[in-house]
């Protein structure tokens, strides 16, 4: 069963994250990636208030996981990464928060330029 919680907040982050983007999109202009930016704000937000609203009050298991998992891993996984390093540092853990903040950030940059390249090499290989 928590499988269909999982597929079901999935389905719906995916398309609050489309319906999101294209209305930020739409009055704010493609020129910056605000949609993405409000993505990642709101994504982040409401993670953060369902950790430690499951803190405090009974959630389920499975509305946990719809939240979480489900809604906020498709609708953006920023939120998971913003949490991690929030944690590391609530613990007192800085270092640790800052080179995986860090390193989260350019690790994940330059594997995207990585995959560009690949494929670029593919695509001349292959065309």
């Amino acid at each position: 069963m928590l499988l269909v919680y999982l597929a079901l907040g999935g389905a719906l982050g995916t398309i609050l994250r489309y319906a999101l983007g294209g209305w930020v999109h739409s009055w704010a202009g493609v020129a910056f990636p605000w949609g993405t930016l409000a993505i990642n704000v709101v994504g982040s937000f409401v993670l953060g208030v369902t950790m430690r609203a499951s803190q405090s009050l009974l959630l389920a298991p499975e509305l946990r996981a719809f939240i979480t998992i489900g809604l906020c891993g498709a609708f953006t996984t920023f939120s998971t990464y913003s949490y991690e390093a929030f944690v590391l540092m609530q613990k007192g853990e800085w270092t640790k928060a800052g080179l995986y903040a860090f390193g989260s950030l350019v690790i994940g940059v330059l594997a995207i330029a990585a995959g560009f390249i690949t494929a670029a090499r593919m695509l001349r290989a292959g065309g």
